[in-house]
């Protein structure tokens, strides 16, 4: 596929070579024309000298015009290759120059992320196409920052609004309600933890869609194992061997991403099953035996409030939306496949970043 600035190069040299062809082939016929006209009407040149033997004779005008036009010939002919070499050259470089604009636009909008949004094209010089296309730009680029700015604000204000009354709701429960009606006051206290669980994860979804402010070097093999000290199941047998991996990120996320994978891993599982987590070559792999998924459904898995399968433990249904927002927040991509014999084989893959080596650890839980 060609690009536009071949293109350009391309209609230039041979709007440049097609004139300048026409102009040449002009000159000459002409020349020739009237080259003939004039020397058709000169009178017969008168008998040449006799010096001996030998009679000086000139060459007849019409052979001398012939010798003259193929000359011309010649010389137009070179002339149009250097021409062509020429128009080819400098048709690239205007072409560049005239694109460059576009460069800087498509440069831009390559880099911008939801933490760069301020970062204008700002293109300056006369008021053409060109710079009309980048104010436009920057102007989508002012409402679109104000845009994330007011949806920023309103995280944080529902965070605060909805989670106060929750909390309150919560003590009034375990304080107020006697102790036999403990049926209704454990269903009530359920409940408003669940309420709890998913308005932290539609924060915490909203927070890894929007991306990420500020980076940091993170241990993914040491947030694993923080993940894996504080959670598990008394049924299901966890494994997890770990070799030293660093992350640019957020470390509240990327725990977060962990601990949704290991929930997921073992919610999603028979009883007596295995979950076996491994990271090695900046890949977070996490493999259950669970039920059995088909192919078909496997984009469903990260749609926000879908679930499969009944499970062991009633869930948000946004366990896996919530680890493919972080991951995409981070650069990483999120990988499934069918583990044999039932479950999933869950794999989030990272960008790599040189990190100090500690040696491999296994770490059965």
């Amino acid at each position: 596929m060609t690009t536009v600035r071949v293109r350009l190069t391309l209609i230039y040299s041979g709007l440049f070579l097609l004139t300048s062809v026409v102009l040449l082939v002009t000159v000459n016929l002409l020349l020739r024309q009237a080259l003939r006209s004039r020397i058709g009407g000169l009178p017969d040149p008168p008998d040449a000298p006799v010096r001996g033997d030998l009679v000086d004779r000139p060459p007849p005008l019409p052979d001398l015009v012939e010798e003259v036009i193929n000359y011309q010939w010649g010389v137009a002919a070179l002339t149009v290759g250097v021409l062509a070499l020429v128009s080819v050259i400098v048709g690239w470089l205007v072409a560049g120059r005239i694109l460059r604009p576009i460069h800087r636009i498509t440069a831009t909008a390559r880099r911008l992320s939801v933490s760069n949004l301020h970062e204008r094209i700002a293109l300056s010089g006369p008021r053409d196409e060109l710079k009309e296309l980048a104010d436009t730009f920057d102007a989508m680029l002012d409402r679109l920052e104000r845009s994330v700015e007011a949806q920023r604000r309103f995280i944080a204000n529902a965070s605060h609004e909805l989670r106060t009354p929750l909390a309150v709701q919560r003590a009034a429960i375990e304080i107020g309600l006697p102790e036999d009606v403990g049926e209704i006051r454990d269903k009530l206290l359920f409940h408003n933890h669940r309420t709890e669980n998913l308005i932290d994860a539609l924060l915490v979804l909203a927070q890894a869609e929007h991306g990420l402010d500020r980076r940091r070097p993170v241990a993914l093999d040491e947030v694993v194992r923080l993940v894996l000290a504080e959670g598990g199941s008394d049924d299901i047998t966890v494994t997890a061997r770990t070799e030293p991996f660093v992350v640019d990120g957020d470390p509240v996320l990327l725990n977060r991403l962990v601990t949704n994978l290991v929930d997921n891993a073992i919610r999603y599982n028979r009883s007596g099953g295995t979950v076996e987590i491994t990271l090695t070559h900046g890949v977070l792999t996490v493999r259950n035996t669970g039920p059995e998924v088909p192919r078909e459904r496997f984009g469903d898995l990260f749609e926000p409030f879908r679930r499969l399968h009944t499970t062991r433990e009633q869930g948000t249904g946004l366990g896996l939306s919530i680890v493919a927002s972080i991951a995409k927040a981070h650069g990483a991509d999120v990988r499934v496949s069918p583990n044999p014999g039932g479950g999933l084989e869950l794999a989030v893959v990272f960008a790599r970043h040189p990190g100090r080596l500690r040696g491999i650890t296994t770490n059965p839980l």
